[in-house]
This record gives structure tokens, C-alpha cells and sequence, in this order.
């Protein structure tokens, strides 16, 4: 893991020399997901600005340190038009008030929707690589994806795990997070609960029905996010259920693209480290 982690971090920051701010023209972000694509995809003087939340330790998945260099945008469209960005690309959630202002700009803007699994985030790669102009490099991109697939394939039985998300927060089945679980070993105790998507999960459910493993937020930095920890932790102990905790870094949760070889790495030596 710790190779790993540092080969990602390698390839951002060989590609994300601090840019001067373009006066005009460029790429900007307002999708945090995008932001990790567009570091593997592109030059940093094209990319105008990032979006804010990738400058946050709870919804980041690059490192801050890299995210930092670029200007943050707060995701107001009188911002984003004010930059005259050659591309933007934002949420497929975007309001449609905001999408009809850049209309109205006549900006080109593309809008990602959340993938459901992997091949859904390899196929949201090859598009924005199209629209950016980086096709060969998209296909890189993917080609490390599908490494990492092969490399952390599951072929045994299956460990029940939940993977918590923050305070409450618990992945559910139709996620990118539960194709990575189901692939390097796990099966997803939310979806056997019935949970699609993400949902709160009250303590009682869990302790009733426990998984194997639960799978918890490292570096989330919010108290709710510890004092839930904290209370799950204590319910384990106080009812001696046999479930192994461990933590899985917050930055692997949030998003696909160039994430998904570091989380199915974590994802695959957790799931070797259950007996």
C-alpha cells in the first residue's frame, strides 16, 4: 500500500508544479472528481482552478498539498464566467440555473455524473480525456486501473465488511466502493441490510446482524466522525461481537479515475488480513 501511495503521489506532483493563475482561457473544475482526473490528464498551466472541495481534508482526493497550488473556485457561476475558461466541468447535479448561465456565456462545459462501478468510472476517464484533448493518456489511466484489477482479484470466499463513510454515513450496494469491496473480497453487510447508494445506519442494525469487518474513516478530521467511531467502538467491546475494525483513509472514498488502484490495494490487504 504504502508503494502505492506513493507512486500516486509521485505522478500528481511530478504533473502539478505550482501554475501561475491563467488570465483567461484554460480548464476549470468545479467537480472534486474531476479535479484528481484532470492532474493525471493534463498539464498543470492548462487547468484554470479546481473546485473548493478538493482543498478540504473531508472531501479531497488528491493530496493538499498539490490541490493547494491551483486556485479553488467557490462554485458560483458569476466566478466561473469571470475566468473565461476554454472548458468547465461540473456535476451532473449542477442547478440548472447555474448550467443555463453558462449557456447564456456560450462556455463548452461538460457535466460527470457519479459512477456506479468501475467500468462506469473508466468510461467517465475516456470521456473527459476526449474533451480535454488526452486520449492516450486517458487510456493510460485506464491501463493502471485494470492492473490494479488483476493485481487485487478475489477468488476465495467473501468476508462480510461495511465501509463507513463518516459519522453515520455507510456505503450501500450500487457504488463505485461496493464493485471495489465485492472485487477484493468482501461482501457489503449495507447491501445485505437492503441499504442502496449511502445511508445512515443506526448502531442497533449492526449490532443485531454484524459483519466480519467494519472498514472506518482514517483522517476524516470531524468530531462527529470520532465521537461515531468512538460509540461503535465501545458497542463492539460492550457486546463482545467478533468484528474486526480497521481503517480505511478518507481521501479513497470519495471519488474513481486515478483513486480506484490505491483503494482496491487498501481494500485487498484488509481483506488478507482477515482470517
Amino acid at each position: 500500500m504504502r508503494a502505492g501511495a506513493a507512486l500516486l503521489a509521485c505522478l500528481w506532483l511530478a504533473s502539478c508544479a505550482a501554475p501561475p493563475p491563467p488570465a483567461g482561457g484554460g480548464i476549470v473544475s468545479m467537480n472534486p472528481c474531476a479535479d484528481a482526473m484532470l492532474l493525471a490528464l493534463v498539464p498543470p498551466a492548462r487547468i484554470a482552478a479546481i473546485s473548493h472541495y478538493s482543498q478540504r481534508p473531508d472531501s479531497t482526493s488528491i493530496p493538499l498539498d498539490v490541490a493547494r497550488r491551483f486556485r479553488g473556485t467557490s462554485g458560483t457561476a458569476e466566478e466561473v464566467i469571470g475566468m473565461k475558461p476554454d472548458l468547465v466541468i461540473a456535476s451532473s447535479f449542477t442547478p440548472p440555473s447555474t448550467r443555463e448561465a453558462f449557456a447564456r456565456a456560450r462556455l463548452n462545459a461538460l457535466y460527470l455524473d457519479i459512477p456506479a462501478s468501475i467500468d462506469a468510472s473508466k468510461a467517465q476517464v475516456t470521456a473527459l480525456a476526449a474533451a480535454v484533448g488526452a486520449p492516450a493518456r486517458g487510456a493510460a489511466l485506464n491501463a493502471r486501473i485494470d492492473a490494479a484489477i488483476a493485481a487485487t482479484g478475489w477468488r476465495g470466499p467473501k468476508a462480510s465488511a461495511l465501509l463507513w463513510i463518516g459519522g453515520n454515513l455507510v456505503n450501500g450496494s450500487q457504488t463505485l466502493l461496493d464493485d471495489m469491496m465485492v472485487r477484493t473480497g468482501f461482501a457489503n453487510q449495507a447491501a445485505h441490510y437492503g441499504l442502496a447508494h449511502t445511508g445512515q445506519l443506526p448502531m442497533e442494525q449492526v449490532i443485531a446482524d454484524p459483519p466480519r469487518v467494519m472498514l472506518v474513516p482514517e483522517g476524516a478530521g470531524h468530531d462527529s466522525d470520532s465521537r461515531a467511531a468512538a460509540l461503535r467502538q465501545r458497542a463492539i467491546a460492550e457486546t463482545g461481537l467478533p468484528v474486526l475494525q480497521a481503517q480505511f483513509p478518507r481521501h479513497l472514498v470519495n471519488c474513481g479515475g486515478p483513486v480506484i488502484p490505491a483503494a482496491m490495494t487498501r481494500l485487498a490487504a484488509l481483506r488478507r488480513s482477515v482470517r
